[in-house]
């Protein structure tokens, strides 16, 4: 291997660990049910705060799965 190769490798090891990272924290579809289930202990500014880190984290999403994509089009073609 090269070591640009070597250089990409290590890269994307670590946009695989953050892609990964970043997915496991995100709340899942049901947690709003689960809530509702259990009581209103969330505050107005609670669920706001939780919406906004959410989306925080579903674009973080996007953006590091695009890098991702174009990390394995890069090696790919070396």
């Amino acid at each position: 291997m090269t070591t640009p190769q070597i250089v990409l490798s290590v890269i994307y090891f670590l946009v695989a660990l953050a892609l990964v990272a970043i997915v496991m924290l995100q709340s899942g579809k049901s947690a709003g049910l689960s809530g509702a289930i259990a009581g209103g202990a969330d505050t107005f500014l609670s669920k706001n705060k939780a919406k906004s880190a959410d989306a925080r984290l579903a674009r973080m999403t996007k953006w590091v799965a695009v890098v991702f994509m174009l990390l394995t089009l890069i090696i790919c073609l070396l």
